[in-house]
């Protein structure tokens, strides 16, 4: 079994492999000060049932990199690879500067170009919402980065003297008639018609309408409030990519 490990600013997403099959995922808080010795805990209490003969690492957090590699090569008895721009992607990354590219932008483009038609856009909605694009031939040509919902609750909390913090969650109208509603508007809602917005500026200069693929936990969310609805919703899309990049590395 192979064991894909997406670590992200927020949550360390765990998924289980059995060959091309997910059996299982699992979330962690990405703790930064959490010693290497709790994470084994962790990952032993977690997939103590599964027999984990393979490990792939992507990671936006340098910090956590080799905490999280020691960890599992010590539960597993293993070598756990880490995804970066040096191995065989199976695709072409057509950036002014490939190793630009964070490790979790590449596992979704691979995830998409294996799994969907092209042109492809990647909406990935996470602590920063990101776009991952690729052209007709499957090429990574890049993308956008914007503060993802999270971001933007925080950010007006802590910027502020009376904004509240609050949660995600659906608004009924778009103009809020208390705080948290004119708040929530303006980041889910306001979200929505960016991300709607910059999908058909992106389709207008690739010059053909592309499929548009939506990972990260609060894809649905926002897909309520678009016109243009997301083609696909795969939630485990970075963790499909890490499969195909272990499999064409070192199967």
């Amino acid at each position: 079994m192979l064991l894909a490990i997406d670590i992200g600013n927020t949550n360390i997403t765990l998924g289980v492999f059995e060959e091309e099959s997910i059996l299982d995922t699992f979330r962690l808080a990405s703790d930064k000060e959490l010693p290497q010795e709790e994470y084994e805990i962790l990952l032993h209490s977690l997939l103590k049932k599964y027999d984990i003969k393979a490990c792939i690492i992507a990671s936006v957090v340098d910090e956590l990199n080799n905490t999280i590699k020691h960890a599992c090569d010590n539960v597993f008895h293993l070598n756990s690879a880490i995804l970066n721009s040096e191995l065989n992607l199976g695709i072409k990354i057509n950036l002014k500067n490939p190793k630009e590219a964070g490790a979790d932008r590449i596992a979704n483009a691979c995830g998409a170009y294996v799994l969907y038609s092209k042109p492809a856009i990647i909406v990935d909605l996470g602590t920063a919402t990101t776009f991952d694009i690729l052209n007709k031939s499957g090429e990574f040509i890049g993308g956008v980065i914007m503060p993802g919902l999270n971001l933007q609750f925080r950010a007006l909390n802590k910027s502020t003297s009376k904004l509240p913090k609050i949660e995600a969650n659906t608004v009924d109208t778009a103009i809020g008639n208390n705080t948290a509603d004119a708040i929530l508007s303006g980041v889910i809602r306001g979200s929505a018609c960016a991300i709607e917005g910059l999908i058909e500026q992106c389709e207008k200069e690739l010059g053909k309408k592309a499929v548009i693929i939506a990972t990260g936990g609060y894809s649905n969310l926002i897909s309520k409030y678009m016109h243009r609805k997301f083609d696909f919703v795969n939630p485990y899309l970075t963790l499909e990519g890490l499969r195909f990049l272990y499999e064409l590395n070192f199967s």
